[in-house]
């Protein structure tokens, strides 16, 4: 009988004991389908847009991760870049995003300007976007490679050396490719432009 008296009593701390775990593990996380979230600046202008089809909210860490996230970045109330991603992650208040995995960058400033990496940070109270890992630029007129670019808010990308770069002739096929040092192309002007150590251009090449 005092057996019986004990399993009464020890039972129900048993499961005293394993409900904060429960409780705090749906607290901490939550799963989101469909996610559709759209971020505004101050003015009240749309800044950028993420859409992702599986989503986790960390309430502790206040961080959203994201699978094959889609992300509309705008400028004067127009789409500037749509970049698509493996992974992504927000944080800070939604003040960071890094994108990881196959990371597409597609400008509609000029139509067919890819740019392309494994890794991609902003920092969105900056204007700059930094790259890195695999990182490849094509458009109709030029392919630049390197390890690492950083994509200003006057659409223009700088590529650290080593940088190699395929320049395109008429028919979109290879005219010839070189190497060279920090390398820069300005989307909207289409123009490339080199710098060397010394910061002076070198040389420049307009399409």
């Amino acid at each position: 009988m005092n057996k019986i008296y004990k399993l009464i009593i020890i039972f129900p701390i048993l499961i005293l004991g394993c409900t904060p775990n429960v409780i705090e593990e749906k607290l901490v996380t939550k799963e989101i389908n469909s996610l559709d979230l759209n971020i505004f600046s101050k003015n009240g202008d749309k800044k950028y847009s993420i859409t992702s089809p599986h989503s986790i909210y960390h309430n502790f860490k206040n961080k959203v991760h994201l699978q094959n996230s889609t992300i509309n970045i705008f400028q004067d109330k127009k789409t500037k870049y749509i970049i698509n991603s493996d992974e992504a992650t927000l944080s800070r208040n939604n003040k960071v995003l890094e994108l990881k995995g196959n990371v597409k960058l597609k400008t509609l400033t000029q139509d067919g300007d890819f740019l392309n990496a494994d890794n991609f940070i902003w920092n969105i109270d900056e204007t700059n976007y930094l790259l890195s890992g695999n990182i490849k630029f094509e458009n109709k007129n030029v392919i630049l490679t390197s390890g690492k670019a950083e994509l200003g808010a006057d659409n223009i990308i700088e590529f650290f050396n080593p940088v190699k770069y395929i320049i395109k002739d008429e028919n979109n096929e290879n005219k010839y490719e070189t190497n060279s040092e920090n390398a820069y192309y300005d989307i909207n002007q289409e123009s490339l432009s080199f710098k060397g150590k010394d910061k002076r251009v070198s040389s420049k090449i307009n399409f």
